[in-house]
């Protein structure tokens, strides 16, 4: 794992939309995974500055997201195609057909979870995968107790994850009990993962995830064991782990090839 800590999230933002800056100019096909959430927003607003003002081109990006709310329609406004229209989608020139976000209304959920399998392996695979974590650890919707080789499927959400929702929905009661959710086995054939991770109240997490066993009961500490996880944080979010000031001092002596 590559740790990146930053004094707020502004900055690490900044840090990420550079990583994925170069990757899109590097790669004009690339395929980017997407996340939703309160984390990766200034990120989305980075890459939108980006384009309009350096010409950053997604127009042979593909892109596949996370999850997605079974039973909710895509236009209802607390659902993850209305997110990523409204902070990215609209605001750059990836094309729509190489847009892709699960379905929470397919009447088949098994069908099309195998389906949205065999898309990201026909894309080539996805390049970088931008994630958040949750305050259980989870990223995807990939729950505690989750399989550290499961696939794209139905999941049942915890209280703790419809509770972080509820706001989006006017209340937990709106919240929907299930989400189609790429799995860890996915996630973790992604070349690259990103995760951004911001303030105290992920501090927890990011420390069983970085520095803990690896465990289904933190799911992000599956990224112990990818080739090339990149955590970008404020230092809130790194606030619990022990090896901090080892981690501030490899990021500012890196050679300036491995810089961002």
């Amino acid at each position: 794992m590559e740790i990146i800590i930053q004094p707020d999230s502004r900055q690490a933002s900044q840090i990420a939309a550079r990583i994925v800056a170069r990757l899109v100019r590097e790669k004009p096909h690339a395929v980017l995974g997407m996340a939703t959430g309160k984390t990766p927003l200034q990120l989305y607003r980075d890459l939108v500055l980006m384009h309009r003002e350096s010409g950053l081109d997604f127009g042979g990006i593909t892109s596949f997201n996370l999850d997605e709310y079974v039973g909710t329609p895509p236009a209802h406004p607390s659902s993850l195609h209305s997110y990523m229209w409204a902070h990215l989608f609209s605001h750059i020139n990836m094309p729509r057909e190489r847009i892709n976000i699960p379905d929470g209304l397919t009447a088949d959920i098994p069908a099309a979870c195998r389906k949205y399998e065999q898309a990201v392996r026909s894309a080539g695979g996805i390049d970088v995968q931008i994630l958040g974590i949750g305050t259980n650890g989870h990223i995807g919707y990939n729950e505690p107790s989750s399989s550290l080789s499961s696939r794209t499927r139905i999941k049942t959400l915890t209280e703790e994850s419809r509770l972080d929702a509820a706001a989006a929905f006017g209340g937990e009661e709106g919240v929907p009990t299930h989400v189609i959710t790429m799995g860890l086995g996915t996630i973790m054939e992604s070349k690259m993962c990103l995760l951004l991770a911001f303030g105290k109240k992920k501090a927890r997490a990011v420390a069983l995830t970085v520095e803990g066993p690896v465990t289904a009961m933190v799911p992000g500490s599956i990224l112990q064991m990818h080739p090339r996880a990149i955590l970008v944080l404020d230092k809130d979010a790194a606030s619990e782990l022990k090896m901090a000031d080892y981690y501030t001092w490899v990021h500012d002596h890196k050679p300036d090839w491995q810089k961002y």
